[in-house]
């Protein structure tokens, strides 16, 4: 098994409960609340950790919740490597209420992070070897565009892997670099990297052949939520249709499809069973109520029902 490290800029403390319903004024209140460590590679390296991977976590944080992160990735067994901050770590919120169906999710822009912070995550981050490295989630504030494409810069010429989940102008900036090992939009992030909408299948992968023909990515997987994911690379692509499950919570899907995809690269498997493990760890996750991720047992079943 080949080693990971993914790196958090902007972590959270995830929270969710239930609420019978959500309303104005009103105090709401709630049950089954949970805490779990959040943020793009944070929520990977936990999906990795489920399947038996080989991973650390790094991440940004401090402040009075900054603690609270770091006994809640201890409590899963998560070796972890903090880089401190002065600001707080963020806190989101997922609220299922019960009535409807429905869920509401409360998701702070994140810590003001100081020039002398991020710069030394860079430093920190041109120290560290793995095999795959794993640049996932958004930057928190004062944080640059390029930050991304930074740390991808250093690690040209080590033998390391780079595997990108992000939006907005660090995934532009960041692709611009070239070096991607894969990318991993949604079909909206992907869109907004277009700059247009992109109405049918042709015209979506399209897109995402356009990536891999510049030599910015040598893969993209596009998740598609219901409609299942797409992965495009130089030797053609592969669609998958979503599997049918009963859908609890949308958080952390693409996160958990992320990790498992990781997790198979880093076991020798081929991107195209990576893939497929990918679509069944992002499945499992939806059946999954709050911020739990996916759960390695529904993700074996589920690759069982992913037609060839």
């Amino acid at each position: 098994m080949k080693s990971i490290v993914t790196l958090t800029p902007n972590p959270a403390i995830d929270g969710s409960c239930d609420a019978p319903i959500v309303r104005p004024t009103h105090k709401i209140r709630t049950t089954n609340m949970r805490y779990d460590p959040g943020g793009g590679g944070i929520n990977v390296a936990r999906v990795v950790k489920r399947m038996g991977g080989n991973v650390r976590a790094v991440y940004l944080a401090g402040g009075a919740t900054g603690g609270v992160l770091d006994s809640l990735l201890d409590r899963d067994g998560i070796e972890r490597m903090r880089l401190g901050i002065a600001d707080h770590t963020r806190i989101s919120q997922a609220v299922h209420e019960t009535e409807t169906g429905l869920e509401y999710r409360f998701v702070p822009e994140g810590p003001l992070v100081s020039d002398s912070e991020w710069q030394g995550c860079l430093d920190a981050m041109a120290g560290i070897a793995c095999d795959y490295l794993v640049l996932s989630g958004s930057l928190p504030r004062n944080v640059p565009a390029d930050f991304y494409a930074r740390i991808v810069e250093t690690a040209r010429g080590r033998d390391c892997r780079i595997i990108l989940d992000t939006s907005g102008p660090a995934l532009r900036t960041t692709l611009a670099g070239g070096g991607i090992y894969l990318v991993k939009p949604s079909r909206g992030e992907l869109e907004q990297y277009a700059g247009h909408p992109l109405a049918d299948d042709d015209v979506l992968a399209d897109a995402a052949l356009q990536i891999v023909r510049s030599g910015l990515a040598d893969h993209v997987a596009v998740t598609l939520g219901h409609l299942g994911a797409l992965l495009v690379s130089a030797e053609g692509e592969m669609r998958l249709p979503a599997i049918e499950v009963e859908v609890r919570s949308a958080v952390g899907a693409g996160d958990s499809f992320l990790g498992a995809a990781t997790f198979a690269l880093a076991a020798g498997q081929s991107i195209e069973q990576a893939f497929r493990l990918g679509l069944a760890a992002g499945t499992a996750a939806v059946m999954s109520p709050g911020t739990g991720l996916c759960q390695s047992a529904d993700v074996e079943r589920l690759l069982g029902e992913i037609r060839p």
